[in-house]
């Protein structure tokens, strides 16, 4: 019987940390992909991008690419200012630090004439609240943050099956 619910504390456990450490894959575009005449902006205003989450970019191979580019770049639709090319036509861009991310097409004027550009923000991936204006003592910057405290719980759950 105690095995049991140790089991679905196991499980619990397991669920809850791998939903708090994996990120959200975005198609861009949803069902239209990266085409052309799209509303990017659109589409990307409503998200919230973090670290740890993954653009995927799907169009045919050989009709479109897609540039990884500084703001200039993305302003002015300057491919030569290519941080990173990608032509696979099922492009995974994983979103590994935080900040401003510029994407545009490289092909012809698909850029500049026919909107394939997309420009998000991505944010630090938060696993704790941010201390309140009032924490100031020492031990605030003792803090552990959720995902270490998950994967203790992660480990106590293990040694208490094997108990």
């Amino acid at each position: 019987m105690a095995t049991s619910h140790l089991i679905i504390v196991f499980i619990a456990t397991l669920g809850a940390l791998a939903s708090s450490i994996s990120g959200k894959e975005y198609i861009v575009g949803d069902a239209s992909g990266w085409a052309l005449d799209f509303d990017y902006q659109t589409w990307a205003k409503d998200k919230v991008f973090y670290v740890g989450d993954t653009l995927v970019f799907n169009y045919v191979s050989g009709t479109h690419t897609v540039v990884k580019v500084n703001g200039t770049g993305f302003q002015q639709c300057i491919v030569s200012l290519a941080i990173g090319t990608l032509t696979s036509g099922q492009d995974v861009v994983p979103l590994q630090t935080p900040g401003r991310k510029w994407y545009i097409c490289g092909v012809g004027k698909h850029c500049e004439s026919r909107n394939m550009k997309l420009v998000i923000t991505v944010l630090p991936q938060t696993m704790v609240p941010a201390p309140s204006p009032m924490a100031t003592s020492a031990s605030s910057k003792l803090a552990i943050p959720t995902f270490y405290g998950c994967v203790v719980a992660l480990f106590g759950s293990l040694l208490l099956l094997f108990v």
